[in-house]
């Protein structure tokens, strides 16, 4: 599915801040240089593993 800029802004957001209260990483291996919960997160977009959908209207 394709998310406007806006969306993929909100996906990032709320799934860094998921992770900084401590949820874990649904990544198989974490770059050990990798530790900002945005970075990971956009690593967790880049690869379509985030567990979070967007219902839009039509």
């Amino acid at each position: 599915m394709v998310y406007t800029r806006f969306e993929k802004a909100r996906i990032i957001g709320a799934r860094a801040l998921q992770l900084s209260m401590g949820a874990p990483s649904t990544l198989a291996k974490i770059p050990k240089d990798i530790i900002d919960p945005v970075q990971i997160a956009m690593k967790e977009y880049e690869d379509g593993a985030i567990p979070i959908t967007v219902k839009k209207k039509t």
